[in-house]
C-alpha cells in the first residue's frame, strides 16, 4: 500500500474509532465526499497533497491532509466537530505498515458559511511527516 493510503487508513481508523466523535456525526458519518445536505453533519476527507520530503540520508514524504466539517446547524456545530478532529489527530502517534509517522500536527481551522447556502464547514489542515 503506498504511504499516504496507509496514512489515510490509519486516520479514518482514528476517527471512526471516537464515541464522542461518531455521537457529534451519527451514522456513516466520516465520508470521502459530501453526497448530499441530507445528510449533515459529515466529516469530509479533502484535498491531499504530497511532496518528497527527504534528507541525505532518509527518504521522506510530506503530506498535507484537508478535512471538512460540515453542518446545517450553524458555524458551532461545525467548530466543535472539527474540535474533536485536532484533538483525535493533532501530534497523533498512529501505526503505519507501509511507513514511519515522523509527525501529525494540525496547522489551521478556518470556518464559514458555504456561499449560496445555509450551511457551514469548518475546513482543517494537517501535515504529516512520513519516513
Amino acid at each position: 500500500m503506498a504511504p499516504v493510503n496507509d496514512l489515510l487508513q490509519a486516520v479514518h481508523g482514528r476517527l471512526s474509532g471516537d464515541a464522542a466523535l461518531a455521537a457529534l456525526l451519527g451514522p456513516d458519518g466520516i465520508v470521502d465526499r459530501r453526497r448530499d445536505a441530507g445528510t449533515l453533519p459529515r466529516l469530509v476527507t479533502g484535498a491531499v497533497e504530497t511532496r518528497a520530503y527527504g534528507t541525505a540520508s532518509e527518504d521522506g514524504l510530506e503530506c498535507l491532509l484537508d478535512f471538512e466539517a460540515w453542518s446545517a446547524t450553524g458555524r458551532r456545530e461545525a467548530e466543535e466537530i472539527a474540535a474533536h478532529v485536532r484533538a483525535l489527530l493533532d501530534d497523533a502517534d498512529l501505526a503505519l505498515a507501509s511507513a514511519r509517522l515522523v509527525s501529525l500536527a494540525h496547522r489551521r481551522t478556518a470556518s464559514r458559511r458555504a456561499a449560496g447556502t445555509r450551511f457551514y464547514v469548518a475546513e482543517m489542515r494537517f501535515r504529516a511527516v512520513l519516513e
